[in-house]
């Protein structure tokens, strides 16, 4: 196929803060970053520009799960083919998620570790697979799944290509296995681990700062790691009765002992809506986390449209009880079903209360309640005291969770505000 050139200067296009990064070639090339501090975007302006660069080339985009693809990776990396003025030579499948450079035939591939059969098939029919972008590699809780991506990358490389994984992350929990292989290695010619932030993102614009500046006097413990890209430091979790495991869905709908719950607590601009799915044994007091939702920027309409589309529209909901009229609209909207929490005295101290009695289990497509329950904290005084209420961060499934339990806290007639 025939093309033409074109001439960019990336400095224009991708900014500041990431020379080091763009230009590394050794094995593993580690990010971890703030909100805003365009990690995702770089790593997806540089992974098509490595495509089109090494015609023998192919990679692969992986996350925990497959569904949170379409919105993150293949979204960035689409915008990134449309900022390097490239669409004409990319061809763009959505199903299954695939892009394709036409002049070579080169491939990007999208896969979850919630199928790893499909990520270790992977069979080229140009060149060869050998760079690969793992994104949200913080909902990566087990360094084995790890360890089968990292062999997945194998094999000699053709004259003039190197092997690489790409690695970003929001850096939530200091305890992470991700510190302590890459970020605690002895220096290391294969390994760049790095920290960047969103001070390096020249393209924010004012209100986009005063967004972080308000961060950093009102929640400091989320600003030194949603704002300035550092390790966060958990320290009192509220929840240490759960852990993460597989479990089949079907066979526990099966199980007469068994019941479900599902919460919503709503959320838009700044704060997500979540939607809680589990179900419950109130006799062996286990409760199985086996879905979510979690989005901004969702409207009523939106809600009910997703919440159907999930083939939950027809369950009992417990929601939010501050948004009277959005559970009214909702209910107009098909979710018959859906009620308002309870009002009370303690609900959230009660809540709470109740549920560390149980043994909680979480599906591992529940990615982001992985990520709030393993960073849900109890509060401090100035004094770093301990404090008998919650922080409000990482909260928006864990409320979801006791607005969904309420009908099993015998007695209970208490609020979930």
């Amino acid at each position: 196929m025939k093309t033409d050139k074109r001439i960019l200067r990336l400095p224009e296009i991708v900014g500041r803060g990431y020379g080091t990064f763009w230009n590394f070639k050794g094995r593993y090339r580690v990010c971890k970053g703030s909100r805003a501090s365009k990690k995702s975007k770089t790593t997806a302006l540089n992974q098509i520009g490595r495509i089109m660069e090494y015609p023998e080339a192919n990679l692969l985009v992986v996350r925990k799960t497959y569904r949170t693809l379409k919105d993150s990776c293949f979204a960035e990396l689409k915008w990134a083919i449309h900022r390097l003025g490239v669409d004409a030579w990319w061809a763009v499948k959505e199903s299954p998620l695939e892009m394709t450079y036409l002049p070579t035939g080169q491939k990007i591939y999208f896969r979850g570790l919630d199928d790893p059969l499909k990520v270790t098939s992977i069979t080229v029919d140009v060149g060869q697979l050998c760079f690969l972008w793992l994104e949200e590699a913080y909902e990566v809780t087990r360094e084995e799944d790890f360890d089968m991506l990292d062999e997945s990358i194998r094999g000699e490389s053709a004259p003039g290509l190197f092997k690489q994984i790409t690695i970003t992350f929001n850096p939530w929990n200091e305890h992470h296995w991700l510190k302590k292989r890459f970020f605690d290695a002895p220096p290391d010619p294969d390994i760049l681990a790095m920290t960047t932030n969103y001070t390096c993102n020249e393209w924010l614009d004012d209100a986009d700062k005063r967004l972080f500046e308000r961060m950093r006097q009102n929640n400091p413990r989320r600003y030194r790691v949603a704002g300035l890209g550092n390790w966060g430091i958990v320290d009192g979790l509220i929840y240490e009765n759960w852990e993460e495991r597989e479990f089949d869905i079907d066979e526990l709908r099966r199980r007469t002992e068994l019941h479900t719950v599902f919460g919503l607590d709503f959320g838009y601009t700044n704060d997500p809506t979540a939607l809680f799915c589990g179900m419950i044994d109130r006799v062996s007091r286990t409760l199985y986390v086996f879905d979510e939702m979690y989005e901004k920027g969702m409207s009523n309409e939106r809600i009910a449209e997703r919440v159907a589309a999930m083939g939950y529209a027809k369950e009992r909901i417990t929601a939010d009880s501050a948004e009277p009229k959005s559970i009214d609209r909702l209910r107009e909207l098909g979710l018959y079903r859906i009620r308002a929490a309870r009002k009370g005295k303690d609900s959230i101290a009660n809540g709470i209360d109740f549920l560390q009695d149980y043994r909680i289990i979480v599906h591992p497509r529940c990615v982001h309640f992985i990520t709030e329950i393993s960073n849900y904290t109890w509060d401090t005084d100035r004094f770093g005291n301990k404090i008998g209420r919650p922080i409000d961060d990482f909260n928006h499934l864990m409320d979801a969770m006791r607005y969904a339990c309420e009908g099993d806290m015998r007695g209970a007639t208490f609020s979930f505000d």
